[in-house]
C-alpha cells in the first residue's frame, strides 16, 4: 500500500508540476517578484497532495523566528522538498544553487528570472567571491537568502560536512543567521520514490547573532541544527 500511494503521489506531483510550469510561462516577461510568488500556490498544492495521498502533514515551527525581510537562512538539507517547502512561507526567497541546475529547461529559466544565485562548485575562491557579491545585490531587494550549509542532501541522523560558503556570507553580510532543523528525510528520502506517512517538521531556530568568529559561528550553527534535527527523529 505504501508503494502504491507513493507511486500515485509521484504521478500527481509531476502532472501538477508540468501543468504549473507551462501555466506560468508568460511570467518570464513579468516583474521578477511575480515568478517568486507563483511558487507559493504550487508548493501548497504539493503539500496538499502529500497529505491526501501519502498521509504526510507539513508543519512549520518557530514562526517567531521566521524572517519577513532580508535574512540569511541556513536549513538542514535531507531532500528536494526542503526547497519546495520554503516557497510556501518565505515572501521573497532567493536560493543558492549549483550552476548545473540552471541548465534545466523551465526550471533554469524561472530560476534565472527569479535571480537565484548559481554557484560553480569547481570555481573555488572565484566562485565564493561571486556568491558573496550576488548575495549583497539580492539583499538590496530585502530578500531571504537561503543556503544549505552542508551543500548537498544528507541522511536523517547524520551530520553533514558544513561548507565554507555559509561562513563567508555570514561574515560579509554581517547579519544574523536563521538555522532550520528538519526531519524531512524520514518521510521524503533523498533517493527513491517512497513517501512515508507522518509529520514533516521545519523548525526555525533562534537566530545566531552577527559578529562571531568563524570557528565559533560554525560550531554553534552545526550544533544548533544537528541537535534540533536529531530531536525531531522518531524514537
Amino acid at each position: 500500500m505504501l508503494l502504491v500511494r507513493s507511486l500515485l503521489f509521484t504521478v500527481a506531483f509531476y502532472v501538477w508540476s508540468v501543468f504549473w510550469v507551462l501555466l506560468i510561462l508568460p511570467l518570464v516577461l513579468a516583474p521578477r517578484i511575480w515568478i517568486v510568488r507563483s511558487w507559493r500556490p504550487w508548493s501548497r498544492v504539493v503539500m496538499w497532495l502529500l497529505r491526501v495521498i501519502c498521509g504526510i502533514r507539513v508543519e512549520f515551527r518557530g514562526q517567531q523566528y521566521m524572517p519577513a525581510k532580508h535574512a540569511l537562512i541556513a536549513p538542514k538539507h535531507q531532500c528536494m522538498f526542503d526547497v519546495f517547502a520554503q516557497f510556501s512561507v518565505l515572501p521573497d526567497s532567493c536560493f543558492v544553487t549549483k550552476q548545473e541546475l540552471m541548465w534545466i529547461p523551465f526550471f533554469g529559466w524561472y530560476a534565472y528570472k527569479a535571480r537565484m544565485i548559481s554557484v560553480d562548485r569547481s570555481g573555488q575562491a572565484a566562485a565564493l567571491r561571486k556568491m558573496v557579491a550576488d548575495a549583497k545585490d539580492r539583499f538590496a531587494d530585502e530578500r531571504q537568502l537561503v543556503i544549505f550549509p552542508e551543500g548537498h542532501r544528507g541522511e536523517p541522523g547524520v551530520a553533514g560536512d558544513y561548507k565554507p560558503g555559509i561562513a563567508a556570507l555570514y561574515r560579509e553580510l554581517d547579519v544574523a543567521v536563521h538555522p532550520i532543523a528538519t526531519n524531512a528525510g524520514v518521510h521524503w528520502p533523498a533517493h527513491g520514490i517512497l513517501r512515508r506517512p507522518g509529520v514533516i517538521v521545519y523548525e526555525y531556530l533562534e537566530p545566531i547573532p552577527p559578529g562571531l568568529k568563524r570557528a565559533e559561528f560554525m560550531r554553534i550553527l552545526q550544533d544548533r541544527i544537528e541537535t534540533a534535527s536529531m530531536a525531531l527523529l522518531p524514537l
